[in-house]
């Protein structure tokens, strides 16, 4: 795995953010037992230990060492908001450092899926998301990744199915430590999540695009595209202005052909804007031939932004004409839209208001 090795582990390094070679050396230059590794490990990715007095295995020597070395970075529980209409919770975590991110957890009849963020806020500044505003605070490490999902776990009792990486933050913009996290969530001796069960969502930095067709993780790609012509995609998305569509379908081209996975194209549905007969024909013709699946959202409404959602019969309309096209096509099922916890209306923010917690 890349990253860290045992040469440049440091002392205060998050400890879920170690890979398992990784606590087998920290232990051999320690003088001690190889297998004690595979015990943290486990205590750590498979039963979400928040703390190493938890690991009651190992001696308390042993514990009292690592706390001093290797901290759990904490996530903790903040607030928690559950949907009304469907049950989906939103959770605020907090960060050691007193940054705050959003994750979602949703229920579907094929499992239990988790949206986490990758940074704390963002600098795309796209013009329809609430997770721009305010830019961007710091990347979130890769265990502070894992940690949202190893709470959520905790914190409901449930078992998660599929992972998201499609809240708070642009993951290709926080690259090496995304690699990190994607090797830690799927590595058999830790959580062990298929790589099939992983979704990696990005607004579209080409370069990143190829690099991760390199990587060998069969994950499932989503592409923020929103638009079929490139001025319309720059009135809504700030990096159109660095690349085109059609750069970014060339990439996803190769993606596919590196991978073998089609590529899911994410289309928020702004009325007006983007959800003409035209652009469904225009979008139609860009992804013709392309192995890929398109996802439409009506776009969420986001305070402070000016884009509203486009009408039910205006997205179906946009649906049939990609259907005549052979293009796979779903409207998404928006789940906890009345929390702010649907696509496109997570911020990063270190409190929620009375009103939003409920406790007025």
């Amino acid at each position: 795995m890349k990253g860290k090795d045992e040469q440049t582990i440091a002392y205060g390094t998050d400890a879920r953010s170690l890979s398992l070679p990784e606590w087998e050396a920290y232990l051999a230059k320690a003088g001690l037992p190889r297998y004690r590794a595979g015990q943290i490990y486990g205590w750590l990715h498979k039963h979400g230990a928040e703390s190493y007095e938890e690991m009651t295995n190992l001696p308390a020597s042993l514990r009292e060492r690592l706390a001093g070395d290797l901290p759990i970075a904490p996530v903790t529980e903040a607030a928690r908001q559950v949907s009304a209409l469907d049950g989906t919770q939103k959770f605020l975590f907090e960060m050691g450092d007193g940054n705050a991110v959003e994750s979602v957890f949703m229920k579907y009849h094929h499992g239990n899926s988790v949206c986490i963020s990758s940074q704390a806020g963002c600098r795309m500044g796209c013009r329809f998301c609430a997770s721009t505003i305010g830019g961007l605070d710091r990347n979130l490490t890769p265990g502070e990744m894992l940690g949202q999902i190893y709470q959520i776990r905790r914190l409901t009792g449930e078992e998660i199915s599929n992972v998201v990486v499609m809240g708070t933050g642009e993951p290709f913009d926080n690259y090496d430590n995304l690699m990190r996290f994607l090797h830690l969530l799927t590595d058999p001796k830790g959580f062990g999540l298929s790589a099939r069960s992983v979704t990696v969502s990005t607004c579209g930095l080409v370069p990143r695009i190829y690099q991760f067709a390199e990587e060998g993780i069969p994950c499932t790609l989503a592409i923020s595209l929103h638009a079929s012509d490139d001025e319309t995609r720059r009135r809504m998305m700030p990096i159109a202005e660095k690349y085109s569509i059609a750069e970014i379908l060339a990439a996803c081209r190769t993606y596919f052909e590196k991978t073998g996975r089609r590529v899911t194209f994410e289309y928020s549905l702004a009325a007006g804007v983007n959800d003409s007969p035209e652009a469904a024909k225009a979008l139609a013709a860009l992804v013709k031939g392309l192995n890929c699946h398109i996802n439409l959202i009506p776009i969420n409404p986001v305070r402070g932004r000016e884009f509203a959602p486009s009408a039910r019969p205006s997205c179906e309309a946009f649906k049939l004409l990609l259907e005549k096209q052979a293009i796979h096509v779903t409207i998404r099922r928006e789940l906890g839209r009345d929390i702010d916890g649907a696509c496109g209306q997570l911020r990063h923010r270190q409190k929620l208001s009375a009103h939003e917690t409920g406790e007025e």
